[in-house]
């Protein structure tokens, strides 16, 4: 199959998964992560329909944002401050804020570019070490101090990343934990211009039908419309 049958493909899985979860398929946006891939291979799966695309790396995103199709970029990896001032005026939404420090830095840029940055909290579901994120009974306090300080940063809810699975349904405790967790964040009251809980950022090649059922309004798809990374 080729990318753009492929990104087909998993679009279809994805509005069956919504539909069989009484949701409408347009409550669920497909991001297609793009690490180690090309400009051209994106723009095959821009030219079936891909209107988002995640990258990991700032630098990747650098060197392909000029050469892809015009799209909406989300930086779904671990951000580092001083990256932030490269990215601030290309992406539509941060995934992976898990500090005070780096919404901070992410509200200077915004504020110096006249905009406002859509972010999500990363959630480290099961504590991995390796991974970044927070725990699930830090994220209101965090989300308030964001709120409380950082007035061109609008939280729009989290994601997260469960540990590595044998089979999808081994991931759906965790998806369904994180939809517990965003629920109740709907009910925080919190100023509506810096925090608008609308997005659950969950869901992998692997596991993304399992966590569309359990709530997800995006899912981040790589290798199975991409096939696998290019590691060099």
């Amino acid at each position: 199959m080729t990318i753009g049958e492929r990104y087909t493909e998993i679009k279809r899985r994805a509005d069956e998964a919504a539909v069989r979860s009484g949701r409408n398929p347009s409550d669920v946006k497909l991001v297609a992560v793009t690490k180690t891939h090309g400009a051209a291979e994106i723009n095959e799966a821009i030219a079936a329909g891909a209107t988002d695309i995640g990258e990991n790396r700032v630098q990747e995103l650098l060197e392909k944002y000029d050469r892809v199709d015009p799209v909406r970029w989300h930086l779904i990896g671990h951000l580092q401050t001083n990256k932030v001032r490269q990215v601030i005026d290309r992406v539509v939404m941060i995934h992976s804020v898990d500090s005070l420090k780096l919404a901070r830095e992410i509200d200077k840029r915004a504020a110096a570019a006249g905009i406002t940055m859509d972010v999500l909290i990363e959630i480290n579901s099961a504590m991995e070490e390796t991974k970044s994120g927070i725990a699930a009974a830090d994220l209101k306090q965090l989300v308030t101090e964001i709120t409380e300080e950082c007035s061109n940063v609008r939280v729009c809810g989290i994601m997260c990343i469960p540990p590595i699975a044998a089979e999808p349904e081994d991931s759906r405790p965790y998806f369904r934990e994180a939809a517990e967790l965003f629920e109740d964040m709907k009910s925080w009251e919190l100023p509506s211009e810096r925090f608008a809980p609308t997005e659950l950022s969950m869901g992998m090649s692997g596991d993304f039908e399992v966590a569309i059922e359990e709530g997800a309004t995006i899912v981040r798809v790589g290798s199975s419309i991409f096939g696998p990374r290019n590691y060099r």
